[in-house]
């Protein structure tokens, strides 16, 4: 026997990323896990952001961003991304981040995270409470500590982590299946 619940986001688990933009003042870092990706030829991903953060007013003017893979002993530091705002926080200061300039976009790489990945903003979607931003995929940035023997991301060294939105909690992905 199932439970039938209201219709709400249970699809799972949703990646964990720390999406990094160009501000004005200064860059701006945003935990989402509203995140996929949507087409291969050109690599394309979609975000989904509410217009009243403080970062998507920033996408929405430079055009770009860089979607960012933390790894599971950088948790708190994307939980405080998630939760303070770049209106009144420093976030890359306060997270002991560094800015790299992106190699084909104006915003910012994360240094310390393992895994980069450019976009540009191709087209926004407006859908409820979110926006959805529909980007290419122009630049793939891997830390060489996170590579096989044959070049490849290893996912037991990235150590990626994810976010379950019918509880709230955060998980490690566990152990390779096939």
């Amino acid at each position: 026997m199932k439970r039938r619940f209201n219709p709400s986001t249970a699809v799972l688990p949703c990646p964990v990323i720390l999406l990094s933009v160009a501000g004005s003042e200064r860059p701006n870092i945003i935990t989402i896990s509203w995140v996929a990706n949507v087409c291969s030829a050109p690599p394309t991903v979609v975000v989904g952001i509410r217009p009243t953060r403080h970062s998507h007013g920033l996408v929405t003017e430079t055009g770009d961003f860089v979607v960012n893979i933390p790894s599971e002993e950088q948790l708190e530091k994307a939980v405080l991304c998630g939760t303070r705002s770049g209106r009144d926080h420093d976030k890359f200061t306060e997270c002991g981040f560094t800015a790299v300039p992106g190699t084909k976009v104006k915003s910012p790489l994360i240094r310390e995270c393992p895994v980069n990945i450019e976009c540009v903003v191709q087209q926004t979607m407006k859908l409820g409470v979110h926006d959805l931003f529909i980007a290419e995929v122009v630049a793939v940035h891997i830390a060489e500590s996170m590579l096989d023997e044959r070049g490849r991301l290893d996912v037991s060294k990235l150590k990626p982590f994810t976010y379950v939105p019918l509880t709230g909690h955060y998980w490690s992905l566990g152990s390779l299946l096939k």
